[in-house]
């Protein structure tokens, strides 16, 4: 089809003078884009309207595992947990999004440490509490798991305040989400051919919460959203890439070159009213084999590969220390959080940074005040409701990077004795237990027993026993909010 051009009108247009040339687009196409910057945005709109309408209806318990004492559970363990939790996953089709406002129920896996008492906490809808308990259960049987309120209840959620000030930021990835971040395996030592140490990561996190002094908060935040796997193309578009594969192109993308081919056809007279600009040319991609990767691309694709063969979930981390303002101590405990969140580098693959752009407490530049006060309001609200929704886009994690960087630790690895642990582990009776048959015993035997012991010796006081192993045991603090 040939498509004729008034060459002469277009000549006219270009010749007028700028102001009056601006003014005539304007009359004439400004409608267009401002009509598309409404509709764009009453759909944000409508949508954060109708998703709050449905959310509002479901109710969301915390729950506060304690681990057992003597954890030898590696974070596979974890890893199947995490793997137990996909089937909350639920599809929404175009009527239950758009007019229903149905969305995937999150999750959050959190590590509050409240003036240095540890707790390992898991918010789950209460429609899957049952899902979550079970997922904890199967891979750690003598775990205790008690609901209790939230420890967020009485935070300032309104700064500047009179007594606390804060810190927080979301955490992002350096590099596209396909490639992966240092898992825990990475984190195993092999000593000789038949002993391995794996030292645990989380070690790092559990003393800097045991550090923590009177009127310090630290919490750490992990939304996890349970999704498809329409990601897993995405990995094979990263690899596609690194081998020099020309990339798949939508529709909508196809028309839009075509378009600016036949502009691009017309002829020299239309060049020369843009100026002496030279046409693009075609990019080239060159197809590499096997052969010819380097190490690094290698590496590369075989960890995307690795990654997309498990099962994964969209992430946000959040991480807020809270603190009195005569004990606020952000270079120890700020500086010491990402000290331990970069253990998870892989310089070659994937890392995290704090958001220093939109959600980190940090301003420069122009109005910094005010700028810094709204991201403090933002960041601690927006981790109190656990908001899927605001602050960064969500990006991928892998069951085994989740179980890398929210895990319990391993006991042997880990020196943190201010982390709620169950009293004992539960056992299943004995086989030889008594019956009733059994308990006829020698009245004359309990008798000597009980007179052979001795009660005039009082056991030792608290402050005897403390002053004998030259060590204070901290107590938890007041307002741990269980039961």
């Amino acid at each position: 089809m040939d498509i004729v051009v008034d060459f002469s009108s277009i000549q006219d247009f270009f010749n007028l003078p700028v102001d009056v040339m601006l003014w005539r687009f304007i009359t004439r196409f400004a409608w267009v884009i401002f009509g598309i910057i409404f509709l764009l945005g009453a759909r944000t709109l409508w949508l954060f309207y109708i998703r709050n309408k449905w959310g509002s209806k479901h109710k969301f318990v915390l729950l506060a595992i304690d681990i057992p004492k003597g954890n030898i559970q590696s974070p596979l363990a974890v890893e199947n947990l995490f793997s137990y939790l996909g089937g909350a996953h639920s599809t929404q089709n175009f009527f239950d999004k758009w007019f229903i406002g149905e969305y995937q129920l999150s999750f959050s896996f959190e590590i509050v440490s409240l003036e240095g008492y540890t707790q390992f906490i898991i918010r789950t809808p209460a429609k899957f509490r049952n899902l979550v308990e079970s997922a904890v259960y199967s891979q750690y049987p003598d775990a205790e798991i008690i609901e209790i309120d939230d420890y967020c209840e009485d935070f300032p959620r309104k700064f500047p305040d009179d007594e606390y000030d804060i810190w927080g930021a979301e955490f992002l990835q350096t590099n596209h989400y396909m490639y992966p971040i240092k898992t825990y395996k990475e984190f195993e030592h092999r000593l000789g051919p038949d002993e391995t140490v794996f030292r645990d990561p989380m070690a790092e996190l559990m003393e800097l919460s045991s550090s923590l002094r009177r009127g310090e908060k630290l919490m750490y935040q992990i939304i996890v959203i349970p999704t498809g796997f329409d990601w897993i193309d995405d990995g094979q578009a990263e690899i596609d890439k690194i081998l020099g594969k020309k990339p798949k192109t939508s529709f909508l993308n196809r028309v839009i070159d075509g378009l600016v081919e036949i502009i691009s056809d017309l002829s020299e007279f239309v060049y020369s009213l843009w100026g002496d600009v030279d046409s693009k040319k075609e990019e080239k991609f060159e197809k590499l084999s096997m052969v010819e990767l380097t190490p690094r691309q290698k590496k590369r694709i075989e960890a995307i590969e690795e990654k997309s063969s498990k099962l994964a979930f969209l992430c946000k981390i959040r991480v807020v220390y809270l603190a009195k303002k005569e004990v606020m101590n952000r270079s120890k405990v700020v500086n010491g959080f990402i000290g331990y969140i970069k253990q998870f580098s892989a310089l070659d693959l994937n890392s995290f940074k704090p958001d220093m752009s939109t959600t980190a407490t940090k301003t420069t530049y122009f109005n910094r005040g005010a700028r810094l006060i709204r991201r403090k309001n933002n960041i601690m609200n927006n981790y109190i409701n656990r908001d899927d929704w605001a602050g960064c886009t969500p990006y991928l994690l892998n069951i085994e990077e989740l179980a890398t960087i929210w895990h319990f630790p391993i006991e042997a690895t880990a020196n943190a004795p201010l982390i709620q642990k169950t009293a004992s582990k539960r056992q299943k009776p004995p086989s030889n237990l008594a019956l009733e048959d059994s308990f006829k015993l020698d009245s004359q035997a309990i008798e000597e027993d009980l007179l052979s012991d001795d009660f005039s010796s009082p056991s030792p006081s608290i402050s005897e026993e403390t002053e004998s192993t030259g060590s204070t045991k901290k107590a938890p603090p007041s307002n741990l909010p269980f039961g």
